[in-house]
């Protein structure tokens, strides 16, 4: 079962208060572009995730929930964007991105300067497109 769930808790409060200097700037600097990206408003996801949209997944195992489209968090080592399809369907934009390490869906960078930030947003842009035509917004 995840344990992730939305609440109430302020965004950019928890940004200013969870993240200090560059990482700081970082933080408001993908906030933004996400919020472009989905035309959503950002909500926390847990105590330190912010996300946008929301999806159901059911699993053939049974097993099911909801989750963010996409979304952030700050962590100590790296800033991490959650990119729900996974990386495999994105080879090109990864090839142009930069310097990141990634698990099975996050992209972890140290800086956002060893990244194309167009090729960033690109992939954010590609993924939230897909998540939507997977997952269809429910009204």
């Amino acid at each position: 079962r995840n344990k992730t769930k939305p609440n109430e808790a302020d965004v950019e409060a928890y940004l200013k208060t969870a993240t200090a200097g560059r990482r700081q700037e970082e933080c408001f600097e993908v906030l933004e572009m996400m919020k472009e990206v989905t035309g959503l408003v950002p909500q926390m996801w847990g105590p330190s995730i912010v996300g946008f949209g929301k999806y159901h997944y059911k699993y053939e195992s049974g097993r099911e929930g909801d989750f963010f489209r996409l979304g952030f968090a700050s962590r100590k080592a790296a800033l991490t964007v959650y990119i729900m399809p996974g990386f495999k369907r994105y080879a090109s934009l990864m090839e142009a991105l930069g310097k990141f390490k990634t698990g099975s869906s996050c992209l972890y960078i140290k800086k956002l300067d060893d990244i194309d930030r167009k090729v960033l947003r690109s992939l954010m842009e590609d993924s939230f497109a897909y998540m939507n035509s997977k997952y269809p917004v429910e009204n």
